[in-house]
Formats: C-alpha cells, sequence, structure tokens
C-alpha cells in the first residue's frame, strides 16, 4: 500500500450522504434506533440505576449523538484533528460508562468507533484510533480470547469493506457527474451547431437581401438628387433616405442576431452603450456584473431597442437615460425619457402598436415582467423590465 493511500482522506462524495439511496439509508436508521433501544433497554430496566443516574445516562447519550454528528461533519470537511479530538471524547466517555456499570453502553461505544475510524479517516489515522477503541474493548469483554479476537477481526473486516463500499459509491457518483457534464456539453455543442447552420442560412437569404436594397436605394437617391427641385421630389427623397436608413438598422439588426447565434454576443454593458451613442442620453450599471443567461441577455437588448425606437418614433430629441440593475436573482432593465417633442410627420409614429405587447410576452414567457407607463408628471415614458437571470 502506497504512503498516499495511508494519508489520504476518502473522498467527499464517499462521505456524504448523498450518495446513498433512500432504502440504504432507511436500513440505516433502522439499524441504529433498533440497537440504541436494545441499548437503553439492557442498561437502565435492571434496576441498577437510580431515576437520576437514568437522567444522568439520557443526557449522556444525547451528549453522544451529538459529538458523532459533530464527528461525521469534520470528517466529511477533512478537519483531522477536530474529528481526532471528537473521537477521542467518545472513547472517553465509553470509559466513564465503563466505571459506572453500563458495560453494554460503553462497548457500543468502542465497536462503533473502531469501525467508523476506519470507514472516515485516513488510515494513518484511523487504524491507531481503531486499535485503541478494540484494546479497550478487549481488555473488558469476558469472553474467551478466541471469540474476542474473531470479533475485533470482524470489527476492523466491517470497518474497511464500509470504506471499500463508500469509495466505490463515491466514484461512481463522480462517473455520473462527468457524464452528465459530457452531455450537457455535447447538447450544447450540437445547439451551436445548429444555430451556426441557421445563421448560414439567415446570411446567404436576409442579409445579402437587405444589402441589394441598401444598394438600390442608394442608387434611387443618387437618381432623385439630380431631378430639379420640387415639393413631390423632396417628399420622395425624403422616403427613399428613410427607407435606406430603415434597411441600414434592419441590416445591423440581423448581423446583430447572427452573431447571437454564434454564440459572439457582446457584453450587454457595451451593446446598450452602443445602441445610446447616438442618443442624447446615458447607461447606468449598477449591481455585481456577471455573466447572463442567453434568454434573458436577449430579452434585455430586445427591449431596449424597442424603447430607444419608440422614443425616436414619439418623441425626437429626448434626452434617455437606460438603468441596468444585476439583482440576485434577476436582472432590471429601465429606459426613462425627458423632453422629447411631438413628431411632426404623421408616419413617424405609424406603427402596428405590437412592440412592446411583444417583448411584455417574452419577459413573461421567461418568468419576469414588462411595465410601461409615462414617467413622473405625465412628463416622458418609462418602460421597466425585471427577468430571471
Amino acid at each position: 500500500m502506497t504512503r498516499v493511500a495511508w494519508t489520504s482522506w476518502p473522498s467527499r462524495e464517499a462521505l456524504s450522504r448523498r450518495s446513498r439511496t433512500r432504502p440504504r439509508a432507511a436500513i440505516a436508521w433502522t439499524v441504529r434506533v433498533l440497537v440504541l433501544t436494545l441499548m437503553l433497554w439492557g442498561t437502565f430496566t435492571n434496576g441498577r440505576f437510580g431515576p437520576w443516574e437514568v437522567l444522568a445516562g439520557l443526557l449522556g447519550v444525547a451528549g453522544c449523538a451529538w459529538a458523532a454528528r459533530a464527528f461525521y461533519r469534520t470528517s466529511l470537511e477533512h478537519r483531522l484533528w477536530p474529528s481526532l479530538g471528537l473521537m477521542a471524547l467518545l472513547l472517553a466517555v465509553a470509559f466513564g460508562a465503563q466505571q459506572a456499570g453500563a458495560g453494554l453502553p460503553a462497548v457500543v461505544l468502542w465497536c462503533g468507533c473502531a469501525v467508523t475510524a476506519l470507514e472516515r479517516l485516513p488510515l494513518s489515522a484511523g487504524v491507531p484510533a481503531t486499535a485503541v477503541a478494540l484494546a479497550a474493548y478487549a481488555a473488558v469483554n469476558t469472553d474467551g480470547w478466541l471469540t474476542t479476537a474473531a470479533t475485533t477481526a470482524g470489527l476492523c473486516l466491517a470497518g474497511y469493506v464500509l470504506r471499500l463500499d463508500a469509495e466505490a459509491r463515491g466514484s461512481a457518483q463522480r462517473l455520473l457527474a462527468q457524464e452528465r457534464a459530457a452531455r450537457v456539453a455535447e447538447a450544447e455543442s450540437a445547439a451551436l451547431d445548429e444555430r451556426s447552420r441557421i445563421a448560414r442560412e439567415i446570411h446567404d437569404v436576409l442579409a445579402h437581401s437587405l444589402s441589394a436594397q441598401l444598394v438600390h436605394l442608394e442608387a434611387a437617391r443618387l437618381l432623385i438628387e439630380r431631378e430639379p427641385s420640387g415639393e413631390f421630389r423632396d417628399q420622395v427623397l425624403e422616403r427613399v433616405v428613410a427607407a435606406r436608413s430603415m434597411a441600414r438598422e434592419g441590416l445591423a439588426e440581423t448581423r446583430q442576431a447572427l452573431s447571437a447565434l454564434r454564440g459572439e454576443v457582446t457584453p450587454v454593458e457595451d451593446f446598450l452603450r452602443q445602441l445610446v451613442a447616438a442618443e442624447p442620453g446615458e447607461v447606468v450599471v449598477a449591481g455585481e456584473r456577471r455573466q447572463l443567461t442567453a434568454e434573458a441577455s436577449q430579452a434585455v437588448r430586445r427591449v431596449a431597442q424597442e424603447a430607444l425606437t419608440n422614443v425616436r418614433k414619439h418623441a425626437p430629441g429626448a434626452t434617455v437615460l437606460v438603468r441596468l440593475e444585476y439583482l440576485p436573482d434577476e436582472v432590471a432593465l429601465e429606459v426613462r425619457d425627458r423632453g422629447g417633442r411631438r413628431p411632426v410627420d404623421e408616419l413617424a409614429v405609424s406603427g402596428s402598436g405590437y412592440g412592446l405587447l411583444g417583448m411584455k410576452e417574452r419577459a413573461e414567457l421567461l418568468g419576469g415582467t414588462l411595465e410601461a407607463a409615462p414617467g413622473d408628471g405625465e412628463e416622458g415614458f418609462v418602460v421597466s423590465l425585471r427577468v430571471p437571470a
């Protein structure tokens, strides 16, 4: 056996109760309750102890239960000296019980400490602790030496078998966790490949179409500018320029969507600052920044885009304040505008009115909320989004 095997702890997965099945845990607790009941019945029902001595004995049993629980916790955390201290305390209590005439609880404590030390401590510490416990048991045992030797050997074997069984369960648990992580990684890789394929299809169709529209609209603008100035010519030129701007924005949003599909998304804070760069406004970020889920990040981006689009349409020239706050279990976005003027063009305020409604449905699907209402004193407008993240 190598030196590492002597000094290493059993793994945390082996020492933890999480790897135990419900039937196994039920059997273990049944055995413990049965042994404790028989021990107390055999010790305190023979008339050797008075009421106060029985009460002191029950308090001692409760203290041993607390020490045993603390030992399980310190050994799970791989804290050697606290574990050895608690083990020594239990052995000392067993010696005190033997001196007081409670031989059965003392034997149960010594045997339990012997098995548990081999199961949960490094062998370099568990073997000496087991030896001390079994030596104390052999010293008080009145059976023949052959029976005592067989009992101590059986206890050693039981402790080591429990240790090996716990290590096997811990290894199985680690392998299961690794397999689940590999499956998640494989699923994420397959999803990324599929999103990349969809991104290529969108790029080949929609992005090329928008690029071609931009070329034709720019050519139309140049042709119209060559015509003599007039009211009709100016109106047509204005519409062509507006259509060109919309096509350019659509192409930019398409490229952002393609980047999101490929997993090449810029941080939300940078995206919001780029979005507000052309507006008279600012972006405020509060809370401890962290990586958002893809769904939450996309919801924040789309709501911010829709809110700023509405500001341009309904309150041109307004000052915009975008506030992004990272909360413990969610992220909050607030877009507030002030000081805008009413649009003079009827087409500027045209639209279906379903933009914010669609964003509200998106937020509710994620378990969040979206509210849109006039600001304080009915000046400006406020869009508030909260989604889990």
